[in-house]
């Protein structure tokens, strides 16, 4: 256990924090598992399907599916997670309270997860302090295994993996998370991270020693790397993506 939170701290890039994560807990039967993070979720759904963050080693299809294709918009689970925080058990979860039966909308996002065999597990959603941000893993329970059996699981081991999840989480919200295919350049980081410190532009020239202009020039193409239309959506953005404001070790 002590290696395994040491590996986990010390892990340096978010593929490799992931990795550590699903081996450790598909060994207590979680052998697949879904991780969503975003900062702009209104109206019980992610938004921009660009500004989530999402690990998973589903196949492919179940991955898009479920979130660009927003079958978690219509899953009872999901909702629940958008709602709540802790962890809660897909019985507990499946039907919300008083409604009865599922709506045709619910059963089809339960008969989406059937397709690829999924059929129990236990879902986490993590706390948050700031309004649009929710983020939840998914715990999907190894193929043979039934809710009721998932349940005992959880009763023995709960504990344990929900303390384990929760360092994930925490973990990742530290390291960088774009998978962009236009990460910004050292200059683009620069001049965001003093426009997100109050700068104006004459200020930032004055600081790096360049003209006014060139400054603009920075934060212009800041902003298209990062599809936005305003430097403020820029800061927001590059901040959420862990591309400003790091701190390195």
């Amino acid at each position: 256990m002590n290696s395994y939170l040491e590996s986990l701290i010390e892990a340096q890039t978010l593929d490799d924090l992931w990795e550590l994560h699903v081996a450790r807990i598909s060994e207590f039967g979680f052998g697949r598992m879904l991780y969503g993070f975003t900062r702009v979720w209104g109206d019980n759904r992610f938004g921009n399907p660009d500004d989530i963050v999402v690990l998973s080693n589903h196949p492919e299809a179940y991955t898009n599916g479920f979130i660009f294709e927003e079958h978690y918009a219509r899953s009872p689970i999901a909702q629940w997670a958008l709602q709540h925080s802790g962890p809660i058990s897909w019985s507990r979860a499946q039907i919300p309270t008083g409604q009865s039966p599922l709506t045709k909308e619910q059963q089809e996002a339960l008969d989406f997860n059937k397709e690829h065999n999924i059929f129990a597990g236990y879902t986490i959603s993590f706390p948050s302090d700031r309004s649009r941000e929710k983020s939840a893993l998914i715990l999907t329970a190894d193929v043979g295994l039934t809710q009721e059996e998932v349940d005992a699981l959880w009763e023995t081991h709960g504990r344990t993996i929900n303390a384990l999840c929760t360092i994930f989480h925490l973990k990742a919200q530290s390291l960088p998370h774009s998978y962009s295919r236009n990460l910004l350049t050292k200059r683009q980081r620069e001049v965001l991270e003093w426009v997100g410190d109050g700068k104006t532009t004459q200020d930032i020239a004055t600081i790096m020693g360049l003209k006014p202009e060139t400054i603009e020039k920075h934060l212009r193409l800041a902003r298209e790397a990062l599809e936005v239309e305003t430097t403020t959506q820029a800061v927001l953005k590059a901040s959420f993506q862990k591309q400003i404001f790091v701190v390195t070790t």
